[in-house]
């Protein structure tokens, strides 16, 4: 793997928390659009075009009037990149942490976890292809979500 696709990978990986705690859902359905999803049960979501991963992505997370965000900071951290069996292939495992901090909630850390993702090398770009996630550490969703995934 050469420095320049180490570095377009991890570039991905740091794309997703600028996107959602900015708001910017419609980038967030762009940057998912060819990635399949992993469920904690095993079942795989398959991916969805750009426009109805965003509509759904809005679903479940809540935007706050006064700033158009979700008041959110997702770090993400602990990366590590290697090959997954072709050159254009590769795969990644990284820590997330995401806080959040509303007019009613104090700053918080609401959930810790760890991001299992998949990447395809299509026509010289990278792209993700697959996310796995496992929520290892759950907080106070009430200020992010819109419905419970409990």
């Amino acid at each position: 793997m050469t420095f320049e696709d180490h570095y377009e990978i991890e570039r991905l990986l740091y794309k997703y928390p600028e996107f959602a705690d900015t708001g910017d859902f419609d980038a967030v359905g762009r940057l998912f659009e060819h990635c399949d999803h992993v469920h904690r049960d095993g079942t795989i979501a398959p991916a969805m075009d750009a426009e109805a991963y965003a509509e759904f992505y809005a679903s479940i997370v809540r935007k706050y009037p006064d700033s158009g965000t979700p008041k959110t900071r997702h770090v993400v951290s602990n990366v590590s990149i290697e090959y997954d069996g072709a050159p254009d292939r590769a795969k990644a495992r990284s820590y997330f942490t995401v806080l959040q901090q509303t007019e009613v909630l104090p700053l918080q850390v609401i959930c810790a976890g760890t991001y299992f993702d998949k990447f395809a090398k299509v026509d010289g770009a990278w792209r993700f292809v697959q996310r796995g996630e496992d929520l290892e550490l759950a907080g106070d969703f009430s200020g992010h979500l819109l419905r419970d995934f409990a």
